[in-house]
């Protein structure tokens, strides 16, 4: 738990963080990535923040890798490295840095521990968990392996080190399909997102895909009704899911695709409209680098996602906490599984 008051008494004892406009003047080029989404009032307060934190980062030879649902000052403004999980883990393995910082939540940075065990991994807020991830334990998969004999086992990135290791292989949600339509059985199990498990089924009708009863609290609460609503109400608008929304949701849409592929649509297509039907923070992402798009429509918010903020990046590459430890004998099975991913994926062209 943070104590917050002490957190930002010792912060501003070390680095002046007081809203400064002359600071966000200068930083003007570094502003006009995120100018369409952040107002000049919350620049001149972040401003500091991101200074500090790009200045420690050379200090202490760190690299911060960001997902696609940070707030924009992070996303634009301090990290090295954007993308999906997918992405993230493949840049994990590669960095040549001595510290990453992961933005994000807690099942990432072990991931990044795990492909890169020799590293410190610093994680802003060990709290910043995930309801997908947080549904399934090791004893649940191999509660699945009694039920389904022999049946491999595919399993969500957004999972916890211990469930890794119990499973064959990982998957994220730009591979799953193809991750799934390659394993040598009829029958797959897949863990623990149910309706990113029934999108793979519609998408592999070869393989009998049976799965674990989880769902990302963001991506559930998109109905098909909600779809055909907004239709009616606002025509011609693109509708552009995330595979961890309901089938009845991702059949409704135009498209659908992982984080990464949410973008290389939107970049592609430059639809007139677009209602990204995902965690709130893609379109603040997107929106500068295109602005012929107007994004629009509702969105959910991940609350782990917003835990992570500039003022706790700081303080973690500040004081180097909090590391994220992964037991070798549990990292040594889960990097196979997340490997695996790698390999094949990079085999198939993903």
């Amino acid at each position: 738990m943070f104590d917050l008051q002490t957190m930002r008494d010792q912060l501003a004892s070390t680095y002046d963080l007081a809203p400064n406009p002359d600071l966000a003047e200068q930083m003007s080029d570094l502003y006009q990535t995120m100018d369409r989404v952040v107002n000049p009032v919350d620049w001149a307060r972040y401003a500091p923040y991101v200074a500090a934190i790009n200045a420690l980062k050379k200090e202490r030879g760190a690299v911060i890798l960001a997902h696609n649902y940070m707030t924009p000052e992070i996303y634009h403004g301090v990290a090295d490295f954007v993308g999906d999980s997918l992405q993230l883990a493949i840049e994990a393995a590669r960095v040549e840095a001595d510290v990453i910082v992961q933005c994000g939540v807690h099942f990432m940075a072990e991931t990044s521990k795990i492909l890169s065990p020799e590293k410190t991994v610093l994680m802003p807020d060990m709290a910043a968990g995930c309801s997908l991830a947080e549904s399934i334990t090791a004893a649940g998969v191999e509660e699945m392996r009694r039920k389904y004999p022999g049946a491999p086992v595919v399993t969500y990135v957004n999972t916890t080190a211990e469930v890794k290791a119990a499973s064959d292989i990982c998957c994220t949600s730009s591979n799953a399909s193809q991750i799934v339509a390659a394993m040598d059985s009829d029958t797959v199990i897949m863990t623990p997102d149910k309706y990113l498990a029934q999108n793979v089924a519609n998408q592999v009708p070869q393989k009998n895909i049976v799965w674990w009863d989880g769902s990302c609290i963001v991506h559930e609460q998109y109905t098909a009704k909600d779809l055909r609503e907004f239709r009616e109400w606002n025509p011609g608008t693109r509708l552009i899911a995330h595979p961890e929304c309901p089938p009845d949701v991702v059949a409704e849409a135009d498209f659908s695709g992982s984080t990464s592929g949410i973008i290389k649509y939107v970049t592609d297509e430059k639809p007139e409209k677009a209602m990204l039907i995902t965690e709130c923070s893609m379109a603040s992402n997107i929106a500068d680098e295109l602005p012929e798009v107007d994004f629009v429509g509702p969105c959910n918010m991940c609350p782990y996602m917003k835990m992570i903020t500039l003022e706790k990046i700081l303080w973690s590459l500040h004081t180097m906490s909090e590391p994220v430890e992964v037991d070798p004998q549990v990292a040594d099975k889960a990097r196979l599984a997340v490997q695996r991913m790698i390999d094949l994926s990079q085999k198939l062209g993903i």
